[in-house]
């Protein structure tokens, strides 16, 4: 069956015992998902360059009756968290991942950098040697399985503890479908959220690139736009 062909969803993936690591957690992005994953009951690893760092925005995440969290520099996170979410700056992703090679291999690593430039018009997207952010950390981790998602998800709603429900599709693309499944089922923990494959790991520059879309389409509309997908 080809890709064109319609895709049948992940059955039966259970992860939620999954614990979840942020490589760069302390920034708004990565604290948002922090915040979510602690609400839907995961133990969630913040790291950061600095341990202290990452321990001060741990503590500073609202506490919930069901998740625990926990904050550590970002190879004691690489090192102990089952499923790793990189969210560094893109000035910082190169040279985190390549000395992270070993301490990941074997994991699941989800990729939701943008490279994005900007100026006096606004967001761009960057071009990237390896095609996408997600590519360049497929290089940089031979031995993991690397994905990309979560690109398009709004740090503001993700930090809003008023919005219980995020409404939005989160596009999750990989060569490995096994992982994927387990990607789109840990977004869909996060409550409004539906995790959607979306192709492999070479369509990943596009994804990141249209978060510069979208960035020009809420400072236009004052609004904290995500992605729907229809008829699936």
């Amino acid at each position: 069956m080809g890709e064109s062909s319609q895709q049948t969803e992940p059955a039966n993936v259970d992860v939620s015992a999954l614990s979840v690591g942020i490589l760069g957690g302390t920034g708004d992005q990565g604290r948002g998902l922090a915040y979510r994953f602690l609400r839907a009951g995961h133990q969630v690893n913040i790291g950061s360059r600095e341990a202290s760092r990452a321990s001060e925005v741990a503590a500073e995440i609202p506490v919930t009756e069901r998740g625990s969290i926990s904050g550590m520099d970002n190879e004691s996170c690489a090192r102990i968290s089952g499923v790793v979410i990189v969210a560094v700056p893109w000035g910082g992703h190169e040279e985190l991942l390549g000395s992270l090679s070993s301490v990941l291999a074997g994991k699941i690593v989800v990729d939701c950098v943008n490279p994005l430039g900007f100026d006096k018009q606004g967001a761009y997207g960057l071009l990237v040697p390896e095609g996408s952010a997600a590519q360049q950390a497929a290089r940089l981790l031979p031995d993991s399985t690397v994905t990309a998602a979560f690109h398009h998800v709004s740090a503001v709603l993700l930090l809003d503890e008023n919005s219980e429900s995020i409404d939005t599709d989160v596009l999750v693309l990989g060569d490995d479908r096994a992982a994927t499944d387990i990607v789109q089922a840990l977004a869909e923990r996060i409550d409004g959220v539906r995790g959607v494959y979306g192709g492999r790991l070479r369509n990943a520059g596009q994804v990141e690139a249209f978060t510069a879309n979208l960035i020009s389409m809420n400072r236009r509309y004052k609004a904290h736009a995500g992605v729907r997908i229809t008829d699936i």
